[in-house]
């Protein structure tokens, strides 16, 4: 039997169903303007991450039930497909990286795509190695990378390349000289629902409420 994804418009549209608002009282509620939410509730239009960083901060929610489906929610036993672009992503920008979070209606997947564009060149800054649950695959569509691991020396990759490795060990990804921006496509994978919760929380500009556990910041 045929099953509909759960969307961000439908996720957005059951919290203000329950909460009983119009979407005059969404937008006064969220700061969000009612042609956005109405866009968004309709799967015309997705939202950038300080949008949904705001959204969630203002409504009391946390990031990841944004991209997630109630645990009482019906799961498609086949089928699920979801088309990606970066039209449709949800966009972390900062000045070292931009993050383009893939295929987001999907809700409790066991792959994440990001494609990330690399601009940090040294360690400083970079920050601290990360580190989240799972496994990760990445590769190099545009320039050169360097990998820099835990337990491992250093590793230059150009275009073609690609490397697979432990999340749980600390890692980093630096633009290698003579490249001013590479861009790779990666792929996160986790038995950890909250996967994708621990990613938004690597990016260094996001506030979660405080019952919220911290990751470690790039």
């Amino acid at each position: 039997m045929p099953t509909t994804a759960s969307t961000l418009g439908a996720v957005m549209r059951g919290f203000r169903d329950r909460a009983g608002w119009t979407l005059k009282e969404m937008s006064a509620h969220s700061g969000i303007p009612v042609s956005t939410l109405s866009k968004v509730e309709h799967d015309r239009l997705t939202l950038t991450y300080d949008k949904l960083q705001q959204l969630s901060r203002r409504l009391g929610l946390r990031m990841s039930e944004l991209f997630a489906e109630a645990d009482d929610a019906p799961q498609p036993v086949t089928g699920r497909r979801s088309l990606g672009s970066i039209a449709t992503s949800v966009r972390v920008e900062t000045p070292n990286y931009d993050y383009y979070y893939l295929c987001t209606e999907l809700r409790k997947k066991r792959m994440i795509p990001v494609l990330t564009k690399i601009r940090a060149k040294s360690a400083a800054q970079f920050g601290a190695l990360i580190e989240h649950p799972g496994e990760e695959y990445v590769f190099v569509l545009k320039g050169s990378i360097v990998v820099t691991t835990e337990f491992y020396d250093p590793i230059t990759l150009t275009v073609g390349e690609s490397i697979y490795l432990d999340s749980s060990m600390g890692h980093a990804y630096l633009a290698a000289d003579g490249c001013e921006e590479a861009e790779v496509l990666g792929v996160m994978s986790s038995a950890d629902e909250e996967l994708m919760q621990a990613l938004l929380t690597l990016h260094g500009e996001q506030q979660l409420p405080p019952a919220t556990p911290r990751r470690p910041r790039r």
